[in-house]
């Protein structure tokens, strides 16, 4: 396959796809539900050679939980689809309406990016969850998985293409790229492909950047964090620390360092190893937690690692104000959560920590486009500029400007025989 050939017939078809009606696109997404219930057990077939694929390949642990695709699975992604179903039709909002002149009327409306790359890591949910949002969106896509679920990827897309298309969306509104080499080629398509949305690690994401002029939507870490105050409440405390980073411990909103502060360390440490040895989880420690808690000791450098496993890094801190200046220094802007009863102290936290998520007592893990009522997410974006945080429908969108006149001509507003009068007409 060329992908630039493809992409290229790819961008011809977007305006039909952006021109589609919300109820052509629900249609669709209903039909794809449906056809993934009905074809469950070849998908499930497909997921398992993946699986034993990688246990020849000695892939174990968390990272086998990415790869399987269960009952559980598919009902989640199905409940997000349906979630999808139910929202708004994002394309078309009028966003300004003002009347420039009489007869002479600017509108800003909203609609689709046109065509999205999204390379992503190796979980087969993922790809049902961009596929859905893309469509709901009104954006044409190429998706490019990981090759660890290569066989489930290819039974879901050609599920979920025939799906959409038999429901009358554009042929060509989604293609699947399978080759590692159609990566490079996808990054030459700068004429074609309006942005790419790349899910990895940090060198992978890098490396995107760095070799395509085609702009850029993600994330390259997950280093959360959750502080501990000294107005804590104990109890609720160790339950959502221990979520934050055993819940899900190889997705990029899992936490990575534990910020304590120093007047309760004495009595909180104790309790927190606890709870997080009984999970499983091993701990690395500056040499003054080492001196309350048995751990590994670990340097200042060391808090900027993604462990994605079960390793929580602790340090203690005096107070907010060093919590929020460590967050801020070796955070990657993801997601940080404060864990206190002090209504100041948590707004304080919140304005001050420069990430897209920050949340007062309760887990990183909230950071989801699903959990946020969006549907889903195509990942998650730390930059601050169009979209930030988890990407749903809304960053998918941008907007255009129409002006509906009636002759006027600017030279007339140039010479003074007409003015302008702006009025809002929404």
């Amino acid at each position: 396959m060329n992908i630039r050939e493809e992409a290229h017939k790819m961008k011809l078809t977007s305006p039909f796809l952006a021109a589609t009606t919300g109820e052509q696109r629900n249609a669709a997404l209903a039909a794809m539900a449906e056809a993934l219930c009905a074809h469950k057990d070849e998908i499930f077939a497909a997921n398992k050679i993946d699986l034993a694929n990688a246990e020849k390949n000695n892939i174990q642990g968390a990272v086998i939980k990415r790869l399987k695709f269960d009952e559980g699975k598919l009902r989640s992604v199905i409940d997000g689809i349906h979630q999808l179903i139910s929202l708004p039709d994002p394309i078309g909002k009028k966003q300004i309406m003002r009347e420039m002149d009489e007869g002479l009327v600017l509108t800003r409306v909203s609609c689709p990016i046109g065509v999205i790359g999204v390379i992503f890591e190796a979980r087969p949910d993922a790809l049902v969850q961009i596929s859905s949002l893309l469509i709901k969106s009104g954006n044409c896509a190429i998706l490019k998985g990981g090759k660890e679920t290569a066989e489930t990827n290819r039974a879901l897309f050609s599920v979920i293409y025939k799906s959409v298309v038999d429901a009358g969306l554009p042929e060509g509104c989604l293609l699947q790229a399978e080759q590692h080499n159609e990566i490079s080629e996808l990054l030459m398509c700068d004429r074609d492909v309006d942005l790419l949305i790349p899910r990895g690690s940090n060198a992978f994401v890098r490396y995107i950047m760095d070799n395509t002029k085609i702009p850029v939507m993600g994330h390259a870490d997950g280093i959360c964090h959750i502080y501990a105050d000294k107005d804590c409440d104990m109890a609720k405390a160790l339950p959502i620390i221990v979520d934050a980073k055993c819940q899900y411990t190889a997705a990029c909103n899992a936490v990575e360092t534990l910020l304590v502060d120093r007047s309760i360390a004495g009595t909180f440490l104790p309790e927190v190893r606890k709870a997080l040895e009984n999970a499983g989880v091993k701990i690395r420690g500056t040499k003054e937690v080492s001196e309350i808690i048995p751990c590994e000791i670990m340097g200042e450098d060391d808090f900027r690692t993604e462990y994605l496993e079960l390793i929580i890094s602790v340090k203690l801190v005096d107070g907010v104000k060093e919590a929020v200046d460590h967050i801020n220094r070796f955070g990657s802007h993801h997601t940080d959560a404060i864990l206190t009863e002090n209504a100041e102290t948590a707004e304080y936290f919140m304005q001050m920590v420069d990430s897209a998520g920050v949340y007062q007592n309760c887990s990183t893990r909230f950071a989801d486009g699903f959990r946020y009522g969006f549907g889903a997410e195509v990942g998650i974006s730390t930059s601050k500029i169009h979209a930030r945080g988890p990407v749903g429908l809304e960053g998918l969108m941008t907007y255009k400007y129409r002006i509906n006149g009636c002759g006027q001509i600017v030279g007339d507003y140039a010479e003074g025989r007409s003015q302008f009068h702006f009025k809002d007409l929404i």
